[in-house]
């Protein structure tokens, strides 16, 4: 996901920091550096002049798993002190010893996911820590990788779910969810720092609370449960836009929609159906079924009409057939979902999937994924050309004043499409503006700022 830099200081330990994966382990980032500017470390965003570097790594899919491994290795060719964390620290070969420590014997540790105090001890054990620490430059909301503007809470850590493509359970274990009372203090400080987007993440947003019972806790002074919808309508109060990523599709979901269709949140849900045929549904342990969670997007879209649904798919899972493929087709056709990610199925170390039976061939997964994914350029193409001569909000995320790309409440950052702002003196980076638009493409939009913040 990148690196971060700061300037050096003669005579402080220096930690390099690389950051691999999802922006789950962008949080998981985020919390270390900011314990290790708490004590006094300083972050460099290169090798040189670190006295050591921390790896943050991905290890859920195979692709991953390698883009990890090569940026372990080139961190030890150009640094030789290398401390391992996340994902892919948690996974082990088929001898049951630590896939990284074969691969690259010479790392000093390596530990797994959402563990900053491993990571913390074996810092301290390799680059001793300094003897005063300097507090006071670390921000209330901690050292954050995303731009200014924007930013990701993390509300829970671990899945109750046992998907059988899935390893995350077995590296991050069940839910564990944080008390509301606490992630509204991380977002109030987070607004207090100028973060004008609020991206609300976790394993399964939708099971918020579910491991504490909903249980009780103080905002501002308030009893208020630990649930999603309460946290949805605190953090829509804080005058922000609120993104709610990762929603499995369950009844209560329902509840938030109210809220979209009032602008207290964002009109946007990250919703991963993964698939629509019951079959495969049935073997990937995913809930509901495609019949079912197209009555619930009616539903959805009958509250608030602007909302937009962003999902993915896999094709090409174990047994599937083309009969199920084209119950797969025959979703996303009727289901008009406006973003759509699709992933040819991938065998992944650990996951259960891989004992089914009925392996699809990877030419054949492919072919899948290009029918799917030129099946959903049609649908995007046409959802976003109803946008033309419409104006809308964009939050400005890179640019100057000979023009810019920023986002409408439709476009999470990095996975969605973009705004192209034409040339106006009016663009400053991380701020609000009005756009019309005059065109769109299968992605993006192309418009002309009509007022000012």
């Amino acid at each position: 996901m990148g690196k971060i830099s700061a300037r050096r200081r003669k005579a402080i330990p220096a930690v390099g920091f690389v950051s691999l994966g999802c922006p789950k382990a962008l949080v998981d980032s985020e919390r270390i550096l900011t314990r290790l500017r708490a004590e006094g470390y300083e972050i460099r965003g290169s090798y040189q002049g670190a006295d050591l570097v921390v790896v943050n790594t991905c290890g859920f899919i195979d692709s991953a798993v390698a883009e990890s491994l090569e940026a372990i290795g080139e961190a030890l060719e150009e640094n030789g002190r290398v401390i391992v964390t996340g994902c892919l620290g948690s996974r082990s070969d088929a001898s049951g010893a630590s896939l990284v420590a074969r691969v690259h014997p010479k790392v000093l540790a390596v530990t797994g996911p959402n563990d900053t105090d491993a990571v913390l001890r074996a810092v301290h054990e390799h680059l001793p820590q300094p003897h005063d620490a300097f507090t006071d430059l670390v921000p209330p909301a901690g050292l954050k990788l995303t731009p200014r503007h924007y930013a990701y809470l993390k509300i829970a850590e671990g899945c109750n779910h046992r998907c059988t493509f899935c390893i995350i359970p077995s590296m991050r274990g069940d839910l564990v969810s944080r008390p509301i009372g606490e992630v509204m203090r991380e977002a109030e400080a987070l607004v207090r720092q100028g973060v004008r987007e609020i991206l609300v993440i976790s394993q399964d947003t939708s099971a918020y609370g579910v491991d504490l019972r909903y249980k009780l806790d103080f905002v501002g002074g308030r009893p208020v449960r630990t649930r999603m919808t309460e946290l949805a309508r605190e953090l829509g109060a804080l005058g922000v836009w609120v993104r709610l990523h990762y929603v499995y599709p369950y009844p209560h979901v329902d509840e938030v929609l109210p809220l979209m269709a009032e602008g207290k949140v964002l009109p946007y849900l990250d919703v991963p159906f993964q698939h629509a045929h019951p079959e495969v549904l049935r073997r990937m342990k995913r809930p509901a079924a495609g019949e079912a969670n197209l009555a619930r997007i009616r539903a959805w879209r009958a509250i608030c009409p602007e909302l937009t649904i962003r999902s993915t798919f896999i094709t090409g899972f174990p047994g599937e057939t083309e009969e199920e493929f084209a119950a797969l087709l025959e979703f996303i056709e009727q289901a008009q979902l406006d973003r759509v990610g699709c992933f040819a199925y991938s065998p992944v170390e650990g996951a259960s999937a891989n004992d089914l039976p009925g392996a699809v061939p990877e030419t054949l997964r492919e072919e899948r994924r290009g029918r799917l994914m030129q099946l959903q350029e049609t649908i995007s193409r046409r959802r976003l050309a109803r946008k033309v001569g419409a104006v809308v909000r964009v939050l400005v995320d890179a640019g100057d004043a000979q023009g810019a790309t920023g986002r409408s409440s439709a476009d999470a950052p990095e996975i969605d499409g973009t705004v192209h702002i034409g040339a106006d003196e009016r663009i400053r980076i991380g701020e609000f503006l009005d756009v019309r638009v005059d065109r769109a493409d299968v992605h993006d939009l192309y418009g002309h700022i009509v007022a000012p913040a």
